[in-house]
């Protein structure tokens, strides 16, 4: 089959990425977002944990408005790690119901998804 005139060939397609996640939650205190960071990367539960300014959280709870200086905390980690980064960070939080979500990364620089893999795979020896 001939190919149109001016049109390049099609670009391969990358084989489908490593199943990566960005989860993302909320502390009230910097100190404590920081400790989660440092137990999560000693535990190789994250490759890489980002530790945002205080934000204003406005919500819903139990009927009322409410307002909460928070830290937004990112976490890189590979799917299947999921439950045991939820149990770190309920078991850390001073909340009943704290915000914990993940996002799968449906696409990115294959190198670094690799290396999200690598980072939060133990070492065998």
């Amino acid at each position: 089959m001939a190919r149109a005139a001016g049109r390049s060939p099609a670009r391969p397609k990358h084989p489908k990425p490593r199943s990566a996640i960005l989860v993302l939650t909320t502390i009230p205190e910097r100190a404590g977002a920081e400790a989660l960071a440092r137990e999560l990367l000693a535990a190789r539960l994250a490759a890489c944990i980002q530790i945002g300014g205080a934000v204003q959280s406005l919500y819903h709870w139990r009927g009322q408005i409410e307002t909460a200086s928070e830290i937004p905390v990112a976490i890189k980690t590979r799917a299947g790690l999921y439950a045991r980064v939820e149990a770190a960070i309920r078991g850390r939080h001073p909340y009943e119901l704290p915000e914990i979500v993940a996002v799968p990364i449906s696409d990115g620089l294959p190198g670094y998804i690799d290396w999200i893999h690598a980072e939060t795979t133990p070492a065998t020896r």
